[in-house]
C-alpha cells in the first residue's frame, strides 16, 4: 500500500492531469498571501516595538523582547500564522487534485473560495498543532538554557569556537540525549496527527475529529510513513541546489560566448536572470504540490476511499482572472531580473579591515599582527580594546588568558606590568615567541600615518564610560580622530561615545536587525555578521545614511559576493586575499565582471 513506486506514479499521474489548475491556484493563494501576510507581519512587529518602548538592537535586548509577554505572544502568532499558510495552501491543492473535472481555472478558484470558507476550521486545526508541538518542546528547551547556563554561561561565543573547552563537550554529551528524546516525541507526535489535514479538507470533520482520525489511520502506520516523507523533503530540498548549480554551469559558459556589447550582453542577462526566476518559481510549485499531494495520497490509501468533490462555485470569468495572475507572474520575474541588473554596478569598492590584524599570519591584536595587516595591503586593522587592573588601556580581545597562553587569569585583576609579561605569540608558532600584548598607546604609535583603525571597545562590567574615555584622549593626542572608527556590540556603548566624542565615527555590530530598530541608535555604520546580510537589508541601511561592514569573511568566494551586494567594508582575518581579489576584479572587462557579478547574485 506504502510503496514508494506507485506512490511517485500516482503523484505524477495527478500533477499531470490537474497541473494548469494547480498552478492557478498556486499563484492566487501567493498572490492573496504575500498581500495579506507581508503588511501584517511587519505592522504587528513594529506595533509590538512601540508597545515596548524600548531599543532592540543588541543580541541582549532581542533575548529580553524574545522573552517577555508581549514578545512571546508575537512570536507564538507568527508561528502559527507561518503554519498556517502552508495549511492553507495545502489544502487548496488537496482540493484541486479531489475535485471533478471541469474548467481548470473554475476548479482552482473554487479551491481558494473553500479555504477561504473553512478559514476558522483550518486555523483551529494549525494552531492546535503548533500548539501542541510548542508545549512538548518547552521542558527540553528549558532543560538545555539550564544547562547552557550552568556550563557555558560566563563563557564567549567565540572562545567556545575556537578553545573548545571541556564544558562545550559537556554541556553537548548532556543536551544531546535531551535534544533526540525531544526529537523523537516531536517525531512521533507529527506523524500521528499528519493525516490530520487531509481528513479535514476531504472528509469535512471538525479539527478534533480530524486529530482522531488521522491518530486512527497513521496507526501501524507511522515509520513507513515517516521514511516517505523524509525521502520527499530531502527531494524538495536538493533539486532547487542542483538546480541552480546546473543552471550557472550552462548558463555562465553561453553568456560567456557573447560579443562584449551592452546591445547583446544587457537582454541576454535580463532574459537569462527571468528564466531563471521563472524556474525559481515553477520549482517551488512543484515541490509544494508534491508534498502536499503526497499526503493526500497517503491519506486515499490509508483510508481506503478516493472522495471526488463537487467544485465549489467560483467567478464566471476564472479563466480571466487565472490568466491575469500568470501574465503578473511573467511581468514580474522580467521586472526582477531589470532590478537585478540594474544593481550590478561595474565600478565598485570595498575598504578592507584587517581582523585583530592579519591574524591569519600573525597573533591577534599584537603588533606582528598590525605590520602584518600593512604589509597584506589593508585599509584598517580592526583591534579590541579593554582596562587592566591599573585602569591602563591595552589591546586583548579576551579578559581571560586561558585561550592564548593556558593561564586561567583575568587581565581585569592584572596590572600592566603584570600583562607586559605575558607571551602571547608562542601559541601561534616559535617565529612569534615573546610577543606581548601591547598597549593602546604603543599600538597608535605603530599606526600612525600608515593605516587607519578600527576599535572595537569591550569593556568590563560598569568600565564602559571609563574605557569610552580613555580611547578618545588617547586618539585625540596621537591626532588619529580622523583615521579610526570606534565599535562595539552595545548600543548603549556607541550613544556614549556618540555624546563624548561627535566627531568620531562609530560602529555597532549586530548579529541580527529588527525593522524600525535603525533610529534607535545614532552610530555611523552597522557591522553585520556576514551570514545576516542580503541586498534587502543593505538597501535599507544605506537607505538610512548608513554605511555597511560584514564580518568575519575569509573565503574568496563570499567576499566577491559581499562586494557585489555592496557593502563598504569587509573584516576579514586574510586582508591579502581580499587585497589580491580586488585586484584581480579591477583587471576585468566590464562583461567579465558582469558575469562575475551574475554568478555571485545566483549564489546569493
Amino acid at each position: 500500500m506504502l510503496a514508494p513506486r506507485p506512490l511517485i506514479k500516482d503523484i505524477t499521474r495527478q500533477i499531470a492531469v490537474h497541473w494548469r489548475a494547480l498552478i492557478a491556484f498556486h499563484l492566487f493563494f501567493t498572490l492573496l498571501a504575500t498581500a495579506l501576510w507581508v503588511p501584517l507581519s511587519a505592522g504587528t512587529l513594529a506595533g509590538l516595538l512601540k508597545r515596548i518602548g524600548q531599543p532592540v538592537l543588541s543580541n541582549g535586548q532581542i533575548v529580553d523582547i524574545a522573552l517577555s509577554a508581549w514578545g512571546l505572544l508575537w512570536l507564538l502568532a507568527a508561528l502559527g500564522l507561518s503554519f498556517l499558510l502552508i495549511f492553507l495552501q495545502q489544502a487548496g491543492m488537496m482540493r484541486v487534485v479531489s475535485s471533478r473535472h471541469g474548467g481548470r481555472y473554475r476548479v482552482a478558484m473554487g479551491a481558494l473560495w473553500h479555504v477561504l470558507r473553512r478559514f476558522p476550521a483550518l486555523a483551529a486545526l494549525a494552531f492546535l498543532q503548533v500548539g501542541a508541538h510548542l508545549l512538548l518542546a518547552t521542558p527540553f528547551a528549558l532543560g538545555v538554557a539550564h544547562l547552557y547556563a550552568w556550563l557555558l554561561g560566563d563563557t564567549e561565543p567565540y572562545v567556545l569556537l575556537r578553545v573548545l573547552p571541556v564544558a562545550l563537550w559537556q554541556f553537548l554529551a548532556l543536551a544531546l540525549p535531551l535534544l533526540l528524546v525531544w526529537a523523537l516525541l516531536a517525531g512521533t507526535l507529527y506523524l500521528r496527527w499528519f493525516l490530520a489535514l487531509p481528513a479535514l479538507v476531504l472528509e469535512e470533520l471538525g479539527p478534533m475529529a480530524a486529530l482522531t482520525r488521522s491518530r486512527h489511520l497513521t496507526r501501524q502506520r507511522r515509520w513507513r510513513m515517516a521514511l516517505l516523507v523524509l525521502a520527499m523533503a530531502l527531494s524538495v530540498a536538493v533539486i532547487p541546489i542542483a538546480f541552480s548549480l546546473l543552471f550557472n554551469a550552462l548558463g555562465g559558459p553561453l553568456l560567456g560566448h557573447l560579443p562584449e556589447r551592452a546591445s547583446v550582453l544587457i537582454p541576454a542577462m535580463l532574459a537569462y536572470l527571468a528564466l531563471y526566476i521563472v524556474a525559481t518559481i515553477a520549482l517551488t510549485f512543484l515541490g509544494v504540490s508534491a508534498n502536499s499531494l503526497l499526503v493526500t495520497t497517503l491519506f486515499q490509501r490509508a483510508s481506503g476511499r478516493t472522495p471526488v468533490l463537487d467544485s465549489e462555485p467560483a467567478p464566471r470569468r476564472s479563466g480571466v482572472i487565472a490568466w491575469g495572475a500568470e501574465i503578473l507572474v511573467l511581468a514580474f520575474a522580467l521586472l526582477q531580473a531589470g532590478w537585478i541588473l540594474q544593481g550590478f554596478e561595474i565600478n565598485d569598492t570595498v575598504s578592507i579591515t584587517a581582523h585583530r590584524g592579519a591574524s591569519h599570519q600573525a597573533p591577534e591584536n599584537t603588533l606582528a599582527a598590525l605590520e602584518g595587516a600593512i604589509d597584506a595591503g589593508a585599509d584598517y586593522m580592526e583591534l579590541d580594546v579593554r582596562l587592566s587592573g591599573d585602569d591602563q588601556v591595552i589591546v586583548a580581545h579576551d579578559d581571560n588568558l586561558r585561550r592564548l597562553t593556558g593561564i586561567d587569569r583575568r587581565l581585569s585583576e592584572m596590572t600592566l606590568d603584570e600583562i607586559a609579561q605575558v607571551d602571547v605569540g608562542a601559541w601561534f608558532g616559535d617565529a612569534f615567541i615573546g610577543e606581548r600584548i601591547p598597549t593602546f598607546a604603543a599600538l597608535l604609535a605603530r599606526a600612525r600615518g600608515r593605516i587607519d583603525l578600527y576599535v572595537e571597545l569591550k569593556p568590563a562590567p560598569r568600565s564602559a564610560d571609563a574605557l569610552a574615555r580613555q580611547v578618545i584622549a588617547q586618539l585625540r593626542a596621537s591626532d588619529m580622530v580622523d583615521h579610526v572608527v570606534i565599535a562595539s556590540l552595545s548600543p548603549s556603548v556607541v550613544a556614549r561615545v556618540k555624546q563624548l566624542a561627535p566627531d568620531i565615527r562609530t560602529t555597532l555590530f549586530l548579529q541580527f536587525l529588527l525593522p524600525g530598530a535603525l533610529a534607535e541608535t545614532p552610530a555611523d555604520i552597522i557591522g553585520l555578521r556576514h551570514t545576516q546580510a542580503n541586498p534587502s537589508l543593505l538597501r535599507t541601511l544605506h537607505g538610512s545614511g548608513r554605511g555597511v561592514a560584514v564580518w568575519t569573511v575569509n573565503n574568496p568566494g563570499a567576499m566577491s559576493r559581499y562586494i557585489d551586494m555592496g557593502v563598504d567594508n569587509i573584516i576579514t582575518d586574510r586582508p591579502e586575499a581580499l587585497s589580491a581579489l580586488l585586484a584581480e576584479r579591477r583587471d576585468m572587462s566590464d562583461g567579465e565582471l558582469l558575469l562575475v557579478k551574475l554568478r555571485n547574485w545566483l549564489r546569493s
